[in-house]
């Protein structure tokens, strides 16, 4: 019975305190209108005009800029250019604003329309496309603080220049700026700052297909023409190359081509078909990866470290076909000589066996005459040699002398040339057009290990210069 008259009581209490509490609760939504109604109504609010400077002077309006890099899609470089995907930030202060806040019940008001509030005229001075985004709705927003604040919001695609030096190519490093300036109001009435602390931030899981963000730097670049000078932001972001997409596609299928254009100084010299084929397809195809890696590339007046590389290797290619036609003559050259030898053996042999016919006839018919003048000759010596005893000595040396025998071989001794490895070791290969072969084998591989080694060593050492 207390209980049931407890609720006839306090039951009519509770509903009637519930009913006042509803019809006294503040409807904020309708707050914001009144209050965007009061600030932007007309009359009240002029977007022409330009906020005052700080602490309400006369000094220029400050703008605070950051930026939220949310992809960089393309970075081309025969085009010079790269895009990027951006969230794009600027925040000031317009005294005009002010309203409100109903004890923080109001933490900002929300805009969509940017053409009614002052805005600054910033643009992207290396811009060559840009496009904002309207997917479902427009990517912007403008957010209005109790205190007169103002945050603007937009995301935006842009397409900048990246003038790049390809000298170091692919062993490179490219730095490609972001600039933001002032159109037209001068730094007396408008100056652009990066905002405190953390001015441009990058999204975590950033991808490139060929190059890596190593930095970014935040900078001024303010400019003066004969208007005046103009607020100017720009960020420089620092990409490195990826070398080993290079190192696969074009060093080392450059390696094994010119490794197979030696192939030709192991086969026979004979084999003429074989070692043509195989220069020619293996200069024709270093042709073709040239011309593919010039055509990804801008037409430059400078030498890039690729052509270099390709040069030299079109070089080797080129001189292994070279190096055949010269083994080609030597060859030809060495059967004529070969051939001379032979018919100069014979005709020496034939001479040989005339002289010796005639000589057997001769010697028959004069031996009785032969035989009286050398009796009469001896005679004569004999009586000359009794008249002077001092000429009974020979004045020259007769080849069977034990004197001339020896000094004959001391000469011999110091006219013998000094043993040479090389040329011990190229005697046993007989013909011209093998020594060239042989040759061949081992110059080719040295020279171009001599080239990779100061190659390397020059383009590595550079880039780190460059870095440094």
């Amino acid at each position: 019975m207390v209980s049931h008259n407890f609720f006839s009581i306090f039951l009519p209490v509770f509903y009637f305190i519930t009913c006042v509490s509803s019809t006294n609760k503040i409807n904020f939504r309708e707050k914001e209108k009144e209050v965007l109604d009061k600030i932007l109504g007309p009359g009240r609010y002029d977007a022409r005009i330009r906020p005052s400077g700080v602490n309400g002077t006369d000094g220029p309006a400050i703008v605070r800029v950051n930026l939220f890099v949310r992809s960089i899609t393309t970075i081309s470089d025969i085009k010079m250019e790269y895009s990027v995907q951006l969230t794009f930030r600027e925040q000031w202060l317009d005294e005009r604003l002010k309203f409100n806040d109903f004890h923080g019940r109001l933490k900002y008001l929300t805009l969509t329309e940017a053409n009614r509030v002052w805005m600054p005229d910033l643009f992207f001075s290396n811009e060559k496309e840009g496009h904002t985004h309207n997917i479902i709705m427009p990517n912007v927003y403008i957010r209005i603080f109790p205190y007169g604040s103002v945050l603007y919001s937009i995301r935006i695609s842009l397409t900048l220049s990246c003038p790049m030096n390809l000298k170091l190519y692919p062993l490179d490093r490219q730095i490609c700026s972001l600039r933001m300036a002032s159109y037209g109001w001068t730094t007396d009435d408008l100056v652009f700052l990066w905002k405190e602390g953390d001015p441009v931030q990058v999204v975590k899981n950033l991808h490139l297909p060929r190059f890596t963000l190593e930095k970014f730097l935040t900078d001024y670049c303010n400019s003066k023409t004969n208007t005046g000078e103009y607020s100017c932001l720009k960020v420089d972001l620092l990409f490195k190359r990826e070398f080993s997409y290079y190192l696969i596609q074009i060093y080392i299928p450059c390696c094994m081509l010119v490794i197979v254009s030696w192939v030709s100084f192991w086969l026979d010299q004979g084999a003429v078909p074989a070692r043509v084929s195989l220069g020619v397809t293996t200069l024709l195809t270093m042709a073709t990866q040239t011309s593919g890696i010039n055509a990804s590339l801008p037409p430059v007046s400078y030498t890039k470290a690729i052509d270099v590389w390709t040069g030299v290797c079109l070089t080797f290619v080129f001189g292994a076909l070279l190096e055949f036609a010269l083994v080609n003559y030597a060859s030809r050259s060495d059967m004529h000589r070969e051939n001379m030898k032979k018919q100069r053996r014979q005709c020496e042999l034939e001479h040989a066996a005339s002289l010796d016919a005639t000589s057997d006839l001769i010697d028959t018919e004069s031996n009785a005459t032969f035989a009286m003048v050398r009796n009469a000759t001896v005679q004569n010596h004999i009586q000359a040699n009794n008249r002077s005893p001092l000429l009974q000595k020979p004045l020259v040396r007769h080849p069977g002398d034990p004197m001339s025998l020896e000094k004959a071989r001391h000469c011999e001794v110091h006219m013998q040339p000094r043993p040479n490895c090389c040329r011990s070791w190229l005697s046993k290969f007989p013909t011209r057009s093998k020594r060239i072969d042989v040759i061949s084998r081992i110059t080719f591989p040295l020279v171009f290990a001599l080239f990779n080694v100061i190659y390397w060593s020059t383009y590595l050492f550079r880039e780190e210069a460059e870095e440094s």
